[in-house]
């Protein structure tokens, strides 16, 4: 329940698989974005998540590939969503990147590029079986998904 510590090569690929869109886009923003009104208190929650979300995916070895059960769906299920967030990356780098693009849906999936991840680490961490990824997930999921929502309605009051 509270983990074992070691070096997870899970973690490290699912941290890969979200930073290296994230450094693409950080040359490929959308025409307009600005970080400049980003509510303080959901801007400290998704820093803080972050940091631990990032340090529990590396610490933890339960979030290895174990021996087969029912509980391995869970991990299935992370990396199926963390498929579908770099589907949706290629769809947004595809796309004339537009603030609409950054903050779309995909299959079905609200602002996708936010809550993808969330998702995906919160999955992780139930098949570690490991509380602290969860509460770190959870915390990033406040700021990180929060942002995302103020950020669509300022676009969708804009239209």
């Amino acid at each position: 329940m509270f983990g074992n510590f070691g070096f997870s090569y899970i973690g490290l690929l699912f941290l890969l698989m979200l930073f290296i869109p994230n450094i693409m886009w950080s040359k490929r923003m959308p025409q307009g974005y600005t970080a400049k009104k980003e509510n303080k208190i959901l801007l400290f929650f998704e820093r803080l998540g972050e940091i631990l979300t990032c340090c529990c995916s590396l610490v933890f070895s339960d979030f290895n590939i174990h021996k087969w059960t029912l509980w391995s769906f869970w991990l299935i299920a992370a990396f199926i969503l963390m498929i579908m967030y770099e589907a949706w990356w290629v769809r947004y780098f595809r796309s004339e990147r537009t603030l609409s693009d950054f903050y779309s849906s995909f299959l079905g999936i609200p602002l996708a590029g936010a809550t993808l991840p969330v998702i995906a680490f919160f999955m992780l961490g139930i098949y570690g079986k490991v509380i602290y990824m969860l509460i770190a997930t959870f915390i990033l999921g406040i700021g990180h998904i929060g942002i995302h929502i103020q950020h669509k309605r300022e676009l969708d009051i804009e239209n």
